[in-house]
C-alpha cells in the first residue's frame, strides 16, 4: 500500500520569523511534513537586520537575551563560545555585550544548517528552500496555490506569512525621484556606492534605529561633512544603561492590563517621577512593563490603541528600543561636534533640484541634500501596503485588517481571520504583521515565542507554558 504524501507547509519569508518557524516544526513534529521556505533578495535567516556586512552595526539587545529558542535561554551565549573571538571573554562581560548583527546572522545560519539542512534521518520533516517573490496565494480546494515571480507555482496545505517589516512609506514627491542619483528610497542599500563628494551634504529622513545605522556607517566610512536628520519629534533612541532594583512597579496586586490607558499613563508617570528623584532612569518602568505589554495592549479598546499609537508611541519607542552605549556615544559625539544637526519638523514634500534633492518641512524650512535617505521607518497602515501579495490577499478577502489597520487580524493561535470573519483554513501570520494585535512584535524575545507558537498551531499541539516572570530585563543591574 503506497504511503500518503506528507503534509505540506509553505513559509513565505526567510528572515528570523520564517526561519525559526521552520526550525520549530523540525524540532517539534512527530509526523511527516514537507516544509518549503520561500525567500527573496537576502540570504535565508538573515533578513534585513542580519544581512548587513558592516561590523559597526550592533544588536540592540544584550547577548544574554538573544537566544533564538525560548526554552534554551543561553543558546546564543553557548554558540558564541564556539567562535575564537569570544572563547576567552569573561562570562559576565559576554552576557552584557552587544554583538555585531552580522555575527548574529551567522548564528541563525548555523541553526538553519543544523536543523534544516543536515537534520539526518531521525526527523520526519523534510525541508526545501525556494528563491523568489510571492505575488499571490489562491485557495484551491483543501490546498493553497502560491504564485511566484519567474517560478512554478507551489502548492501547500498551510501557508505562514512571515513577511517582516514593510519598506518606508512613500513621501509626497518621492514617486518622481526613483531614478534620481541623490535619492535613496531604500535605506539598506550599501552606502559605500552612494557617498557624495567632499564638502557636500547628506539628509536622513527619520531619527530611529535605521537612521542610527546610517550615521554609524557614515562615520566608519570616514564621512566628516554635515548630516541633517529630520523627524517630527527629533528624538533619537536612548542608550541601554545600568539601573537599579525597583520592586515598587508594578504595584503589588495591580494588574496593569485592567487599568486602561488613562490610569496606566498616570501610574507610569508617577513612578517615572519617583525614579527621577532617585537619579534613576525612568526606562526601568518600560522594561518592567515588558512581560505584560501584549496583555495591556490586548485589553485596550480600539480608541485607546489608536490614541496611544498617535500620541505616545514615539516617546515609547525612544525608551523601549534602545541602542548599545557605545553606539549612543557616537551619535552624541556627532551632535556635539556639530556634524549631526537634528530638525524636529514634519516632512511636507521632497523634490528634485538639479543634482540635489530638497526636503521641504512644515516649519517652512528646507534642506538640500546631495544624498537624501528615506529612513522614516516601516509603513504601518496595512490597507496602504505596497506589497502586491498583501494587496491581492486583501482584495479577495483572504486576510482582513485588524481594527487599527496596523496589520492583519488573527486569532491568538496566529490563524488569520478572513474577510468574512472566519478562521482561515490555510493562512497563519507572525511578526510585524501582528503589530495592531500585539504591539510588541518586532524583537527577538517576542518573535522566538511567536515562531514556536505558530509551529505548535500547525502541529495541533498545546502551547508550551510561558512564565512571564522569567523575561529578562533589558537594563543592567
Amino acid at each position: 500500500m503506497p504511503k500518503s504524501a506528507p503534509e505540506s507547509i509553505a513559509i513565505v519569508g526567510g528572515g528570523f520569523s520564517g526561519l525559526m518557524t521552520a526550525v520549530n516544526l523540525v524540532r517539534l513534529s512527530k509526523r511527516p511534513l514537507h516544509v518549503t521556505v520561500i525567500n527573496c533578495r537576502r540570504p535565508t535567516g538573515r533578513g534585513i537586520a542580519y544581512s548587513t556586512r558592516r561590523p559597526e552595526h550592533l544588536l540592540n539587545v544584550a547577548a544574554r537575551n538573544m537566544s533564538a529558542f525560548p526554552d534554551e535561554p543561553d543558546h546564543f551565549l553557548r554558540w558564541l563560545r564556539t567562535r575564537s573571538e569570544f572563547d576567552t571573554t569573561p562570562e559576565i562581560e559576554l552576557r552584557e555585550r552587544f554583538i555585531p548583527r552580522m555575527v548574529y546572522g551567522d548564528y541563525l545560519r548555523s541553526i538553519m544548517h543544523h536543523h534544516l539542512q543536515s537534520a539526518g534521518s531521525m526527523t520526519p520533516v523534510t525541508t526545501e528552500f525556494l528563491a523568489g517573490e510571492v505575488l499571490d496565494i489562491e485557495p484551491e480546494g483543501e490546498r493553497a496555490v502560491i504564485h511566484l515571480t519567474d517560478s512554478t507555482p507551489v502548492e501547500a496545505e498551510r501557508v505562514v506569512l512571515a513577511l517582516g517589516n514593510e519598506p518606508p512609506a512613500a513621501l509626497p514627491g518621492s514617486q518622481a525621484l526613483t531614478e534620481h542619483p541623490a535619492w535613496m528610497g531604500d535605506p539598506w542599500q550599501p552606502l559605500e556606492q552612494r557617498l557624495p563628494g567632499q564638502g557636500e551634504s547628506i539628509v536622513v529622513l527619520g531619527t530611529g534605529l535605521t537612521t542610527v545605522d546610517v550615521i554609524i556607517s557614515l562615520r566608519a566610512l570616514g564621512w566628516v561633512d554635515s548630516i541633517h536628520a529630520v523627524s517630527r519629534h527629533g528624538w533619537f533612541p536612548n542608550s541601554h544603561f545600568r539601573g537599579i532594583e525597583y520592586p515598587d512597579f508594578p504595584p503589588p496586586g495591580e494588574d496593569l492590563a485592567e487599568l486602561g490607558l488613562e490610569k496606566l499613563l498616570a501610574l507610569v508617570q508617577h513612578h517615572c517621577t519617583l525614579l527621577h528623584e532617585r537619579n534613576a532612569n525612568p526606562a526601568i518602568i518600560v522594561d518592567k512593563m515588558r512581560p505584560s505589554t501584549q496583555r495591556i495592549w490586548n485589553h485596550f479598546t480600539r480608541e485607546e490603541r489608536l490614541a496611544f499609537a498617535q500620541g505616545y508611541a514615539a516617546r515609547w519607542n525612544v525608551f523601549r528600543h534602545r541602542i548599545a552605549p557605545n553606539i549612543h556615544a557616537q551619535i552624541t559625539s556627532s551632535q556635539l561636534t556639530g556634524q549631526l544637526q537634528i530638525h524636529a519638523a514634519g516632512i511636507e514634500r521632497v523634490e528634485a533640484c538639479g543634482r540635489q534633492v530638497v526636503v521641504h518641512l512644515d516649519n517652512r524650512e528646507s534642506h538640500a541634500g546631495d544624498l537624501v535617505i528615506n529612513a522614516t521607518g516601516p509603513a504601518s497602515k496595512l490597507t496602504a501596503s505596497r506589497s502586491l501579495l498583501l494587496q491581492n490577499l486583501l482584495r479577495r478577502g483572504l486576510v482582513t485588517p485588524d481594527d487599527t489597520d496596523m496589520g492583519v487580524a488573527v486569532d491568538p493561535d496566529h490563524t488569520i481571520i478572513s474577510g468574512d470573519a472566519e478562521r482561515s483554513r490555510s493562512l497563519l501570520a507572525l511578526g510585524p504583521l501582528l503589530r495592531g494585535t500585539l504591539w510588541e512584535t518586532i524583537a527577538v524575545p517576542e518573535l522566538r515565542l511567536q515562531a514556536r507558537r505558530v509551529a505548535e498551531t500547525l502541529l495541533d499541539q498545546a502551547p508550551a507554558p510561558v512564565d512571564e516572570t522569567q523575561v529578562e530585563m533589558e537594563y543592567m543591574i
